[in-house]
C-alpha cells in the first residue's frame, strides 16, 4: 500500500519511501533521503541529507537524522548517514552526516536500542546489537563495537575505539580506546574486569569465557607492556584452541594503532 504520511508532514518529492513507511505529523523528509520497508518516523522528526534507511526502524519522535556535521571545515560536501535495520532512536536523538576528511560517512548498523538525548556525531561507524542509554554524547570518528553498551551520561572523545561486548558505566568520560569485553566507569574511564554476564547471555561458553578473564589478567594484571601482553595473548590462542577465535578479538584489537588503551 501507499506509504502513510500525516497530512502535516512535508515529505520532498526527491524521497524514496518503501510503501509502507510512516510518516508521523509535522515530520519533515528531504530529497536525498531513502527509507526502506516497515520503517516509522514519527512526529516532530526531521531526516534529512544523503541519508539511506533500511527496514524497520523506529524515529520515535523529535529526532534530527542526516544533519549536516558539526564540523567548521564542512563545506556542503554531499556525504553520507547510512542506517541499516531495526533500530530504536527515542526522543531528540541527534546524528550527523560524515566529512571528507574521513570515509565520508556516518554508519550505524542493525537492532540498536539508542535512548533519549543521545548524538551520533560525524563519521560514526556504529555497529550492531549495541544499548546507548539517555544522553550519550559520541564525538566525530568514534567507532563502537557490536553488542557495546553504553551508559547515561558518558562522553566519548573523538577517534576513540570501543570494541565489542565492551560495557561502560554511567557518567563515564572515555579518552582512550576501550578493548573489546572489557568493563568498566569513571572519569576517566577505569576497566575493572570482563563483561562475563553479557558474554554469557549471549550464549558465549564457561571455558571461553575463562579463557577471556586470562586475556584480562595478561593486559591488566600482569604489568607487561601493551605489545607483550598482545604476544602473550596469541600463546595462549594455541593453548586454548576452543577460544582462540575469541582471543583473537581482543589481541587485534590492541594490535592496531589508536589512541591508547584504556589502563
Amino acid at each position: 500500500m501507499p506509504a502513510s504520511i500525516h497530512a502535516t508532514a512535508i515529505v520532498s518529492p526527491g524521497a524514496v519511501l518503501a510503501d509502507d513507511v510512516e510518516i508521523g505529523a509535522y515530520s519533515l523528509i528531504g530529497p536525498n533521503v531513502s527509507i526502506g520497508p516497515g520503517t516509522q518516523v514519527g512526529p516532530h522528526c526531521i531526516i534529512d541529507g544523503h541519508t539511506r534507511i533500511g527496514a524497520n526502524n523506529v524515529f520515535y519522535r523529535f529526532c534530527s537524522i542526516g544533519g549536516m556535521p558539526q564540523d567548521k571545515k564542512y563545506r556542503g560536501e554531499p556525504t553520507r548517514l547510512e542506517i541499516g535495520d531495526g533500530n530504536m532512536f527515542r526522543e531528540y536523538v541527534t546524528v550527523n552526516t560524515g566529512t571528507v576528511q574521513d570515509v565520508g560517512v556516518t554508519r550505524i548498523g542493525d537492532d540498536n536500542w539508542v535512548m533519549a538525548y543521545v548524538h551520533v556525531a560525524h563519521d560514526c561507524q556504529i555497529g550492531s546489537h549495541t544499548i546507548i542509554a539517555n544522553n550519550v554524547q559520541f564525538a566525530g570518528h568514534i567507532h563502537i563495537g557490536d553488542w557495546a553498551v553504553i551508559g547515561g551520561q558518558t562522553a566519548v572523545h573523538q577517534f576513540v575505539h570501543i570494541g565489542a561486548h565492551a560495557m561502560v558505566g554511567g557518567s563515564s568520560a572515555v579518552r582512550q580506546d576501550i578493548p573489546p569485553y572489557v568493563v568498566g566507569a569513571g572519569d576517566p574511564f577505569r576497566p575493572v574486569g570482563i563483561n562475563s554476564e553479557g558474554l554469557r547471555r549471549r550464549g558465549y561458553e564457561a571455558d571461553i569465557i575463562s579463557a577471556l578473564k586470562e586475556t584480562y589478567k595478561l593486559l591488566y594484571r600482569r604489568n607487561l607492556k601493551v605489545e607483550e601482553a598482545a604476544a602473550a595473548m596469541r600463546r595462549l590462542q594455541e593453548e586454548r584452541p576452543e577460544a582462540a577465535s575469541a582471543i583473537d578479538v581482543l589481541a587485534s584489537f590492541i594490535e592496531r594503532p589508536g589512541r591508547g588503551i584504556v589502563r
